[in-house]
């Protein structure tokens, strides 16, 4: 297991250290919540940039990484749903997008094809975790700062559908509609 792999499955392992700190009821679990969130987002950043700087690409890595990344990703937008920081409606349209394209990377890997994130795919993640960390930090922050996140965050699910429906008709030749 390559450098670029063993730092997406930390950032699968700190999910659940998030979620704890989130819901602890401790002075400074938010803080350190917010931290492990950063921690893991960076993890994201970092084992793209090692993956290609040392060409440690996998299919592993190709498979894995956006699920960490919606892992995380969802785990702060239902902490923050269930705090009243996020509406229902934005959760299940970022849920629905994730489960459109887990649906769709399974046909593809059925077909024996692993389809890498694009590029509208990767500003999607960058959107959602810095809005995320903005509205989990929001009490400790000026009043303006919840605006930014929430901003952040339909920015996000902008990004969210374009992404999706770019990435199916990039690749709709896995779904070999001619023959529907």
């Amino acid at each position: 297991m390559n450098t670029a792999n063993v730092l997406t499955l930390i950032r699968i392992l700190l999910v659940p250290v998030f979620i704890l700190f989130f819901y602890l009821k401790l002075e400074t679990a938010p803080l350190v919540a917010l931290v492990v969130f950063v921690i893991a987002s960076i993890t994201d950043w970092l084992d793209g940039l090692i993956a290609r700087k040392y060409d440690l690409i996998t299919d592993f890595g190709k498979f894995m990484d956006p699920i960490a990344d919606k892992l995380l990703v969802l785990a702060g937008i239902i902490m923050l749903m269930s705090v009243d920081k996020v509406s229902p409606v934005i959760a299940f349209v970022l849920i629905g997008r994730e489960m459109i394209m887990s649906g769709f990377r399974l046909v593809a890997a059925a077909k024996g094809k692993v389809l890498a994130a694009g590029v509208l795919g990767k500003i999607k993640t960058v959107t959602q975790f810095v809005a995320i960390c903005v509205l989990l930090i929001t009490e400790f922050l000026p009043t303006w700062a919840n605006t930014v996140g929430q901003i952040m965050l339909y920015v996000g699910v902008l990004f969210s559908v374009w992404s999706c429906i770019d990435y199916i008709v990039r690749h709709r030749d896995v779904l070999n509609l001619k023959n529907l």
